[in-house]
């Protein structure tokens, strides 16, 4: 991915962890413990040696993540969706921490995986509130779904890529006008 689709702070985050899949690709970061636990280490998540257990938990989380980014980008807001965030949350016990300059932030009371998944929700709870999270959006392109932060003045991105899901799209529209005029 361009550095110019990177969310900036905490949200990095959770953009890198909506990409650990990529269906057009047949990659799937998270599909085994060993996958889990290497993605935990990269990310510097503290954590356990995660189960299959844990590999469902995550993929949950990310998908509903994946959900409301496509969300943000124009898509309905899937059932089920905020209610995995607020789960999660529970889960890892996030409470705020206060720190010197008036800065304050969520934290886990867990560790574990639920911790690191808390962590993942916290930095989304942060870019809420700093209002940065409107641009964290599901690329448009349904067999793609990347996350990528949309930098555009007026927030209007909607494609991963206008070099790959953009063009694409536009080739296939104007494809369909072409039989349509014919």
């Amino acid at each position: 991915m361009a550095d110019d689709k990177a969310a900036p702070g905490r949200l990095a985050l959770v953009q890198n962890f909506v990409n650990t899949a990529e269906w057009d690709e047949a990659r799937d970061d998270l599909a085994t413990p060993d996958g889990l636990a290497a993605w935990l280490v990269e990310q510097g998540l503290p954590g356990q040696r995660p189960d299959e257990d844990d590999v469902r938990r995550a993929i949950r989380l990310r998908e509903a993540i994946r959900g409301l980014c496509v969300a943000n980008n124009g898509g309905p807001v899937r059932d089920g969706d905020l209610e995995e965030l607020d789960r999660t949350a529970g889960s890892a016990r996030l409470r705020p921490r206060f720190r010197s300059g008036a800065a304050s932030e969520l934290e886990p009371e867990v560790g574990g995986l639920e911790g690191a998944l808390g962590r993942i929700v916290a930095a989304i709870h942060e870019a809420m509130a700093l209002g940065t999270w409107p641009r964290l959006k599901g690329c448009r392109n349904e067999a793609c779904r990347y996350a990528f932060y949309d930098h555009t003045r007026n927030h209007t991105g909607a494609w991963c890529s206008m070099q790959s899901c953009g063009n694409r799209e536009k080739a296939r529209r104007f494809r369909t006008s072409r039989r349509g005029s014919c």
